[in-house]
């Protein structure tokens, strides 16, 4: 399962990557293009820490583990 999590990690990161490289190298040509790929931009780092926020629960949820109470029943009636 982490490779598979691993592997859109590294997906997202070289994506957001490519807009910010065509971006500082001057491909935006329109106030509208801007605007998308800051949003390209925004989503990729979004997506990346939900990612990391999910990861960090479940690790902190297999740290704790499942923990069942059991408790006897009382098996006096009143």
């Amino acid at each position: 399962m982490m490779d598979f999590i691993d592997k859109v990690r590294k997906i997202i990161k070289m994506r957001h990557d490519d807009v910010v490289i065509a971006m500082t190298n001057g491909n935006v040509d329109s106030m509208e293009k801007y605007q998308y790929m800051l949003g390209q931009i925004r989503t990729y780092q979004y997506l990346l820490q939900e990612i990391s926020t999910l990861l960090k629960t479940k690790e902190q949820n297999d740290e704790q583990g499942t923990i069942i109470s059991i408790k006897p029943k009382d098996s006096s009636t009143k």
